[in-house]
């Protein structure tokens, strides 16, 4: 039998024990965002150090902590990192994934507990079930194989499970620097993304940048009766609404000069495949036009994600003076982050009304990403997903972002950086109701096995 065989019936005879092994992760609601308790992020990063001693790969495995950037006092919550040094002449990769999870949302909308996870045919439901707690496990099961099918490999292993991922990574620079030698690696697979559908896996190859910043615009000292004063006053919700509504044309499409477009070659996608997986309503045009992948993958997006004005129940006959909004935007590959929000920028204080004060805060941006896929890592990747999932992966891009995948790219240039993942469209992850497909667990699982013995030297 060979390495292949073995380490594909390795992971099927292990699913059992990885699936509850993905269950004891999914009951922790370890969220990073403030107001939330922080002692679920210690014990999630207790929970997994465990697993991850539990494969006995690695010379040590430690829950580190760093300053959010040097100097400051506040502390990023807590990470796992582990390594086994290469043997002569054999590469090191390092793992990703993050132990964290989104805020769970209002539960009357889950129709199941969010971190009780429930098996529903196929699929495991939970907070984090798949983003990214399958990410984690994905590494686990997969150690295990390694060390199972190929107990000498002499492969380097180095080890990141992040914390704070879904609140902004706000330590991952500070944490790469402090930590280089641990993480330093000739490849890193991001556990991270998505996959094309259940039956074909994905290497993605290109991300959005982000950008996402508070806009707040006054016009009046204080509030005034509306009756007395309307129609004379520009207030701040018409200013508010004035100037977002020039952030679009006509059709959708963003409209500010400055943000670029790239040009790519994308697969062919119906537009009702992405109105039903957006639960877009019958009747609702999609934005813009063009290929609907190039829109999505290497086109500029910008949302309005919330406004501070009063709710609907407790709107007095009152005019505001001032308004906030939250804006995210999505910055194309080729275009730096900082680029995209300085044309954003412009745009705002051009188009608010004359004389209003504009006053931007809060920003954060990310950059775009862009693999390069020549290297042999990517080759051996994709020939693994083929072997674990009897299919040819796809290379995509995705919409969203990981914006600290610029910053692995900064830290390590020399490393390929091959992002994975263990989704797929139906996993409405952020969402209520995040699901784990438990197939595509199993062939992640297989490919990242296989990968790892590829990159090892075994055969197949």
């Amino acid at each position: 039998m060979t390495n292949h065989e073995q380490a594909l019936g390795a992971v099927d005879a292990s699913m059992e024990q990885t699936i509850a092994d993905l269950e004891n992760l999914i009951r922790i609601p370890s969220v990073a965002f403030d107001g939330y308790d922080h002692a679920h992020l210690k014990h999630s990063a207790e929970a997994v150090k465990a697993l991850m001693e539990s494969t006995g790969v690695f010379d040590h495995v430690r829950i580190e902590r760093v300053p959010i950037e040097p100097g400051s006092e506040v502390l990023g919550q807590p990470a796992v990192i582990a390594r086994r040094e290469a043997a002569p002449g054999k590469p090191t990769v390092l793992l990703y994934a993050h132990h964290d999870v989104q805020p769970w949302g209002d539960e009357a909308l889950w129709n199941t507990p969010p971190f009780e996870p429930t098996v529903i045919g196929d699929r495991l439901y939970g907070r984090g079930a798949s983003d990214d707690k399958a990410g984690v496990i994905s590494h686990v099961a997969a150690l295990r194989v390694l060390e199972q099918v190929a107990p000498d490999n002499g492969l380097g292993i180095a080890l990141f499970i992040e914390g704070e991922e879904e609140f902004g990574s706000r330590s991952f620079a500070n944490f790469l620097a402090t930590h280089r030698d641990t993480l330093a690696a000739d490849a890193i697979v991001v556990a991270d993304s998505d996959n094309w559908s259940t039956e074909v896996p994905s290497l993605t190859v290109a991300l959005r940048g982000n950008v996402t910043f508070r806009v707040t615009i006054t016009t009046m000292e204080h509030a005034v009766h509306s009756g007395m004063f309307g129609g004379a006053v520009v207030d701040g919700a018409m200013a508010m609404i004035q100037t977002l509504s020039t952030l679009w044309d006509s059709t959708g499409a963003v409209a500010v000069d400055g943000l670029a477009s790239a040009s790519r070659e994308v697969p062919e996608k119906p537009e009702d495949e992405i109105r039903a997986d957006a639960g877009v309503l019958e009747g609702v045009a999609l934005a813009s036009d063009g290929p609907v992948l190039e829109r999505m993958w290497f086109g500029p997006s910008i949302t309005v994600t919330g406004m501070d004005i009063p709710p609907v129940q407790q709107a007095s006959n009152t005019i505001q003076p001032s308004m906030s909004a939250k804006i995210s935007a999505r910055v194309a590959p080729g275009q730096s982050a900082q680029e995209a929000f300085e044309a954003i920028e412009r745009h705002i204080r051009a188009h608010a009304p004359t004389g209003s004060r504009v006053e931007i805060t809060e920003v954060d941006t990310g950059n775009p990403f862009l693999v390069d896929t020549t290297g042999d890592a990517v080759a051996a990747m994709k020939q693994a997903m083929a072997d674990a999932w009897g299919h040819e992966p796809m290379e995509v891009g995705i919409g969203g972002s990981i914006p600290f995948i610029a910053t692995l790219e900064q830290e390590f240039p020399k490393a390929e950086i091959l992002v994975t993942g263990v989704e797929d469209p139906a996993t409405m992850a952020h969402s209520p109701n995040e699901s784990q497909h438990l197939g595509v667990l199993r062939n992640a699982i297989g490919s990242e096995a296989l990968f790892l013995i590829r990159m090892a030297g075994g055969t197949q």
